[in-house]
C-alpha cells in the first residue's frame, strides 16, 4: 500500500535502483544479497519501497516497506485524519452494491430514510464485510472502502450513533411492510420460522428482561425471530420481544402477522419447540399448513415409530437416495381429541442411528457413574435417572434416607437404542415422504440465517442503550440478513452447477478473497486498479454474474466519484472562502 505524502528518495549507496513500468517510475531497494553458484557472482534481493512519476524526480511515495527498511527516516507532518485511504477495497462493495441493486433495496431505503440512506447502506455493508456491528469501528472501514453516501463522506463514530438513534419504529415497520408487498402473495410458499435470543448492555430497553436463552448465564436477553420464504429463499419479516416470552407463546403473534401482510396460501416449517394444542388449533382455524420434526424416540411418536418398525428400513421402494434414508408416510391423530387427520412420516437412517446410540450410551454410563460414586449419601435424584434405573434406597433412622445403588432397567434402555435413528415428520397436508422431507431440509437456510446473524454479522450481543437505538440496529440487522443471504443463495447456486465444491465459495472466504480486490491512489490524484481479477476471485464474481471487464469498468466509475466529489468540495471551498473574503 502507498502512503499519502513523499518522502525523499534514499541516495544510491543504500543499493536504490529505479524501473519504469508504463509511466511510473518503481523504486527499488537491495535488501539482501545471496551469492549465486551458478553466476559467480552475488545477486540483490530487490523490493520496492515506493513510486513516483518522473525517473529523475529526487521524492517519491513511499510504501509500508519504506517504513520497513528506513525507520529512522524523517517523515513529512501528516494530517491526524486523513481524507480517505489511498488503497481502496472495492471488490465486497461491488457485489454487495449489486444485490442491493437487484432488490431495490436503495429505492426503498431512500424513501424510508431520505438523504441519509446511503449512510444506513453502509452501515449494512459494514456490518457483512466486517462480521462486526459496532459504531466506533465503522470509520475504520468508511476510511479504506468506497461509501454510498453522498460524495463518498466519510462520518465519525459519533454521527453513526446519532444517525441510529434518529432511525424510527415506523421506519422500520414502513420497510417490512414494503418489502413484503413485493412479493407474489398468490402463489402459496412455506415460510421457515425460527427465533433466537440475543444479550443486551441494558439501558432503559423495554424489551430486554431476564428471559431463557439456550445458554442460560442470567443475562438480560431479547428474543428475535424471523420468517424466511423456502420458494424465495428471502427473509420476510422478524419480530423482537421482551427475553421472558417463550417461543411457543409468540408464534400466534408471528402467523398474524404473515396475515397482515397478505400472506393467504402458508404453510409453516416449525422446530418442535412451537409444537402445543393451541398453536395446531390456531394453525387449523386460519388455514394455515404445518411441517414439524420430531425424534423417533419423544413420547408423541413413539407408539407410531414402533409399530412400523421392520417394515421399511431395508426395502428399496422406501429408499430416498438423495438423503441417505428410507421413509414412509402414515396416517394418525395428533393426539385423541384431534379432529383432523395429520400425516407422520417416519424415516431411518443407518448413520444417524450410530451415533445416537452412542450417545445413549454414554448418557447411561455417565449416570452410572454417578450413582457409583455416590453411594451410601443423601441425594436427591432427577426424575431421569428414575427412568433408566430402579433405585434402591435404604434408612438408617426415621428421616435419614441414603442411596444404596442402583440398577440399570435394561428393557427401557433397549427400547430407547431400538428407536435410534429415527426421526418423524408431522405435516397437516397430504404429503409424500420424499416432499415433506425436502421442505423441511429447506429449514437448514432458515438456521444458516441464524447463524449468520449472530456469527457473521457480530449481532450475538446488541450494543444498545435506547430503545430507538434498538429497532435500528435490528432493523439495519435485517437488511444485512437480506443482502448476506442472497450473496450465500447465488454463491451456493454457482457449486451447484459447476458441481465443485470449493472452500472459497462461502460468504466469509468469498469476501474475504474479494476484499483483495483494490484500487490504489497514484501520484495525479487518481484510482486504478494495481492487480488483475485472480482466478479464484474470477470464480466467486461468477455467482453474482460478473467479470473483470466489468469490475474494472466499475472501478473507474468509483474513481470518476471519487473525483467528481472531490471537485466539487474544493468549488465549495473556494465559494465559501470568497463570500468570507
Amino acid at each position: 500500500m502507498y502512503l499519502d505524502y513523499e518522502v525523499k528518495i534514499p541516495d544510491s549507496r543504500h543499493g536504490i535502483t529505479r524501473k519504469t513500468i508504463r509511466g511510473i517510475t518503481y523504486i527499488y531497494y537491495a535488501y539482501d544479497r545471496k551469492y549465486s553458484a551458478d553466476k559467480h557472482y552475488t545477486v540483490p534481493k530487490n523490493t520496492t519501497i515506493g513510486k513516483c512519476l518522473d525517473a529523475s524526480a529526487e521524492t517519491m511515495y513511499p510504501n509500508t516497506n519504506f517504513l520497513k527498511y528506513f525507520p529512522e527516516a524523517v517523515l513529512p507532518e501528516t494530517r491526524e485524519i486523513a481524507d480517505r485511504s489511498a488503497c481502496l477495497r472495492i471488490g465486497a462493495f461491488i457485489v454487495i452494491r449489486k444485490v442491493i441493486a437487484e432488490y431495490h433495496l436503495d429505492e426503498i431505503i431512500g424513501r424510508l430514510i431520505g438523504k441519509e440512506a446511503g449512510l444506513f447502506l453502509d452501515l449494512a455493508a459494514y456490518s457483512i464485510v466486517t462480521e462486526n456491528n459496532a459504531g466506533q469501528y465503522y470509520p475504520d472501514y468508511a476510511y479504506n472502502h468506497p461509501l454510498f453516501t453522498q460524495g463518498m463522506k466519510l462520518y465519525s463514530d459519533s454521527k453513526v450513533s446519532s444517525f441510529i438513534n434518529s432511525i424510527t419504529r415506523d421506519q422500520c415497520i414502513a420497510f417490512q411492510n414494503e418489502w413484503n408487498n413485493r412479493h407474489d402473495h398468490r402463489e402459496k410458499i412455506y415460510i421457515t420460522y425460527d427465533s433466537t435470543n440475543k444479550n443486551c448492555q441494558v439501558g432503559d430497553l423495554e424489551c430486554v428482561e431476564i428471559g431463557h436463552p439456550k445458554d442460560d448465564d442470567r443475562k438480560p436477553v431479547l428474543n428475535y425471530s424471523i420468517a424466511y420464504d423456502h420458494n424465495n429463499s428471502e427473509p420476510l419479516y422478524y419480530e423482537e420481544y421482551p427475553g421472558s416470552i417463550v417461543d411457543v407463546s409468540q408464534l400466534q403473534q408471528m402467523l398474524e402477522k404473515a396475515k397482515g401482510y397478505g400472506y393467504r396460501q402458508v404453510g409453516f416449517i416449525l422446530d418442535r419447540g412451537y409444537f402445543s394444542k393451541e398453536n395446531i388449533h390456531f394453525m387449523d382455524k386460519n388455514g394455515y399448513e404445518f411441517i414439524i420434526m420430531m425424534k423417533g424416540m419423544k413420547s408423541l411418536v413413539r407408539d407410531l415409530v414402533l409399530s412400523v418398525k421392520g417394515s421399511f428400513e431395508e426395502k428399496r421402494e422406501f429408499s430416498l437416495r438423495d438423503y441417505k434414508v428410507n421413509g414412509l408416510t402414515v396416517e394418525h391423530q395428533l393426539y385423541p381429541s384431534d379432529e383432523k387427520k395429520r400425516y407422520f412420516h417416519i424415516f431411518y437412517n443407518e448413520w444417524k442411528q450410530t451415533s445416537e446410540r452412542e450417545n445413549v450410551e454414554e448418557k447411561i454410563d455417565r449416570m452410572a457413574l454417578y450413582l457409583r460414586e455416590h453411594q451410601g449419601m443423601k441425594l436427591n435424584l432427577s426424575k431421569e435417572f428414575g427412568r433408566y434405573f430402579d433405585l434402591i434406597f435404604y434408612h438408617e433412622g426415621q428421616d435419614d434416607e441414603k442411596f444404596m445403588y442402583g440398577r440399570e432397567r435394561y428393557e427401557v434402555i433397549d427400547e430407547e437404542i431400538s428407536l435410534c435413528g429415527y426421526f418423524v415428520i408431522i405435516t397437516s397436508e397430504k404429503l409424500s415422504a420424499a416432499d415433506a422431507l425436502d421442505l423441511y431440509k429447506s429449514r437448514d437456510a432458515s438456521e444458516e440465517l441464524f447463524r449468520e446473524d449472530k456469527t457473521f454479522l457480530g449481532d450475538r450481543t446488541m450494543r444498545c442503550q435506547t430503545n430507538e437505538a434498538l429497532h435500528a440496529k435490528i432493523f439495519i440487522e435485517f437488511v444485512a440478513l437480506i443482502i448476506r443471504n442472497r450473496m450465500h443463495f447465488l454463491l451456493k447456486e454457482q457449486m451447484l452447477k459447476t458441481h465443485h465444491k470449493e472452500n472459497y465459495m462461502t460468504v466469509p472466504a468469498a469476501i474475504h478473497e474479494l476484499e483483495k480486490i483494490e484500487i490504489v491512489r497514484h501520484i495525479d490524484r487518481e484510482y486504478s486498479m494495481d492487480y488483475a481479477v485472480t482466478a479464484t476471485q474470477k470464480s466467486i464474481l461468477k455467482a453474482f454474474d460478473l467479470a473483470e471487464p466489468n469490475v474494472r469498468k466499475q472501478a473507474a466509475g468509483i474513481n470518476e466519484d471519487l473525483k467528481s466529489y472531490n471537485m466539487k468540495e474544493v468549488l465549495n471551498n473556494v465559494l465559501s472562502g470568497s463570500e468570507r473574503s
